[in-house]
């Protein structure tokens, strides 16, 4: 039997992370905030509808506390072929999208980032706890703990319900 990584983080605020000009970004500075964690891709069937679910979804809640991250991920069919940058400028130019753009990662393998690691540990997913696709979320509460985990298939504002209720709206 393969031991899994530890992942001995109780919360994301624990992680530091790379932005899109590889500068550190401590995600502690998102401490009491509800997050949405996604894997993103430029070239995927799923990018249209996501990218402006997430645009939505983010620029009506910003204001009371609601935050997207987003990580390029090109290990699906290669379907994030830009760079961390390019990325970062194809989806503000195309999709308007204000929230951070993170530089791009692997979500699956032992090159796995470790914010993913704990994310796939907190919630494991139909089939176990690899992710399968592009555009997988992760609820985060205020206190930087996974509430929920979401495939691909699940819209942006499919889930809009839940982060009312993790916003303390409902």
């Amino acid at each position: 039997m393969g031991a899994s990584p530890s992942v001995p983080q109780k919360s994301i605020h624990e992680f530091t992370v790379k932005d899109s000009k590889g500068i550190d970004v401590n995600l502690s500075n998102f401490n009491g905030k509800v997050l949405l964690v996604v894997n993103v891709a430029s070239k995927c069937s799923f990018t249209n509808s996501n990218y402006t679910q997430l645009t939505e979804l983010y620029n009506k809640y910003k204001d009371k506390g609601f935050e997207v991250l987003a990580f390029p991920c090109n290990q699906f069919l290669k379907q994030e072929p830009l760079t961390s940058e390019e990325a970062q400028q194809f989806a503000c130019t195309r999709f308007k999208a204000e929230y951070p753009i993170f530089q791009k990662v692997r979500v699956n393998g032992p090159d796995a980032a470790p914010v993913y690691q704990f994310l796939k540990s907190s919630k494991g997913g139909f089939l176990g706890s690899s992710i399968k696709w592009n555009f997988t979320k992760f609820l985060i509460d205020k206190e930087g703990k996974v509430i929920k985990r979401y495939g691909s298939t699940t819209t942006p504002l499919a889930i809009e319900a839940d982060i009312q209720n993790a916003l303390g709206e409902v």
